[in-house]
């Protein structure tokens, strides 16, 4: 058994852990860092193109994020935070460009994001909106219409063969993106390798996390293959693993562990493989999610570029699996229940019998069902055009509630030890499209002392030169970065 002594240890070759790399190195290129993966690939889970959303969540046409309230009333305040962060995200990607790590038409393509319904209840929900958000810069060059004509230019499958009595109406933002997450992070990691203090391990599983008495972590990791072991010692450990986080942090036997349980949900694409079809798409294409349904069931038809290739998704079907990775074990959800947190998973388990039951619905979907589907979008869609292919595996957080005893939320959140030398990420959406924001939250919580120097808040403006103010109440600042990262990722 070796021992390998290195600052940061992180736990995870997706997106996450790319991003905290690459701005740490930027921070302090004297830190030596490891990344170690449990796959033979980095980037093979929720980063993975086929397995992540892909749109690069801004909150231009995802309904979920503008919720409408018990009197009638639209609620805009997600909306504009996952915008803002979006936007972080962006101006970090711009940096790396502009310092010839990343070329942007890898990973990052202009592709519009569209909202659209039909029924006048929902157009009258579109219109109210629309309204709402475009008043605020963040999303004033948003577009409403419900002239058939128009919509016939902005989503010509979508319109085709569509009754011409139905209300319909739609929001435009042309500078949405598509971002292939998988291709970001290949791309990182690269030219991370090209850096003598960062260590790249795959096929690693982390057996054990122990923290002793100096607050140095040992992580007692198997190689997948030969079946030996080694320790890694480290001051900081991220556990940036998507689904399998949760059973890491556990491990780790932190405080701040306790009372986190998790919900797996799986899912499902209709992937066109008629390329004429493909052709005649670009843009993604948003509607509402179905009573119940988790945020990533959000239906929509979807332009992607996945490995420089074009694609047309749509989905995803919602399902329920026992994993929390797609390569996980149908033991990880039992695995996982502690005493500490079977009355929070209890509790949510009984708040949540809607959306049980709404999953067990969606596991037992025929083909035929998951076609009419579609077609509610695209009307003419043909059923031998599409196939059916598994996206990625998500694990909703389950936490501790004084009120309920436990709730389940749709988002992500930061867990971080006392002491800071521990930090971990657990949810799922918006998830990759504010890596960044995410990233900059646990270098603050975790380097508090480094963060306040003068130096590394030069160099964290330097890659995000909005670090410190807020893009929701400034617009002139949010004008200045916009019209900047537009320009150098080359989406306008």
């Amino acid at each position: 058994m070796s021992n390998q002594h290195v600052d940061i240890l992180l736990v995870g070759a997706g997106v996450m852990s790319a991003t905290l790399a690459a701005m740490l190195n930027h921070l302090d290129s004297d830190l030596k860092i490891s990344m170690v993966e449990r796959l033979s690939e980095v980037a093979s889970e929720s980063s993975d193109g086929w397995n992540n959303a892909g749109t690069g969540h801004a909150g231009y046409c995802e309904l979920n994020y503008t919720p409408q309230n018990s009197d009638g009333s639209i609620n805009i305040e997600r909306a504009l935070g996952i915008n803002a962060a979006f936007e972080i995200s962006l101006q970090f990607w711009s940096y790396l460009v502009d310092q010839n790590i990343l070329e942007p038409k890898k990973f990052i393509n202009p592709t519009p994001h569209e909202s659209f319904v039909w029924g006048a209840a929902n157009v009258a929900f579109l219109k109210e909106r629309h309204a709402k958000l475009s008043t605020h810069p963040l999303f004033k060059d948003m577009e409403y219409t419900e002239d058939p004509e128009v919509l016939k230019q902005w989503m010509p499958l979508v319109m085709k063969g569509r009754d011409p009595k139905q209300p319909v109406a739609a929001t435009r933002l042309a500078y949405g993106t598509d971002v292939d997450f998988g291709a970001l992070t290949r791309d990182l990691i690269s030219h991370l390798k090209s850096d003598l203090k960062f260590d790249l391990s795959l096929n690693q599983s982390v057996r054990r996390l122990k923290q002793d008495k100096r607050g140095l972590w040992h992580v007692s990791m198997q190689d997948r293959l030969s079946k030996k072991t080694h320790t890694i010692t480290a001051k900081f450990v991220f556990l940036g693993a998507g689904g399998g986080a949760l059973p890491l942090l556990q491990k780790s036997g932190i405080a701040e562990s306790k009372g986190y349980g998790g919900f797996p949900v799986s899912g499902l694409w209709l992937v066109c493989k008629n390329p004429e079809v493909i052709k005649q798409h670009h843009a993604k294409v948003y509607g509402k999610a179905a009573i119940g349904a988790p945020p990533m069931s959000v239906p929509h038809l979807d332009t992607r570029i996945i490995n420089g290739e074009p694609a047309l998704l749509f989905g995803p079907y919602a399902g329920f699996t026992t994993k929390f990775l797609k390569e996980g074990s149908f033991l990880d959800l039992l695995s996982s229940v502690r005493t500490n947190n079977v009355k929070p998973i209890m509790a949510a388990g009984i708040q949540n019998v809607d959306l049980t039951r709404y999953l067990i619905g969606e596991v037992f979907q025929s083909q035929k069902s998951r076609i009419k589907s579609l077609q509610e979008y695209f009307p003419t869609a043909k059923a031998e055009d599409w196939h059916l292919a598994k996206a990625g595996q998500r694990v909703q957080i389950i936490k501790n509630c004084d009120k309920k005893g436990g709730k389940l939320e749709f988002g992500t959140e930061i867990v971080t030890a006392k002491d800071g030398s521990l930090a971990a990420l657990l949810g799922a959406s918006p998830g990759a499209s504010t890596s960044a924001q995410a990233m900059i939250a646990i270098i603050e919580r975790c380097f508090s002392d480094r963060m306040q120097t003068a130096e590394w808040k030069n160099k964290m403006k330097d890659m995000v030169p909005s670090y410190g103010q807020s893009l929701i109440n400034d617009a002139s600042l949010l004008e200045s970065v916009r019209s900047r990262t537009l320009i150098s990722l080359k989406l306008k």
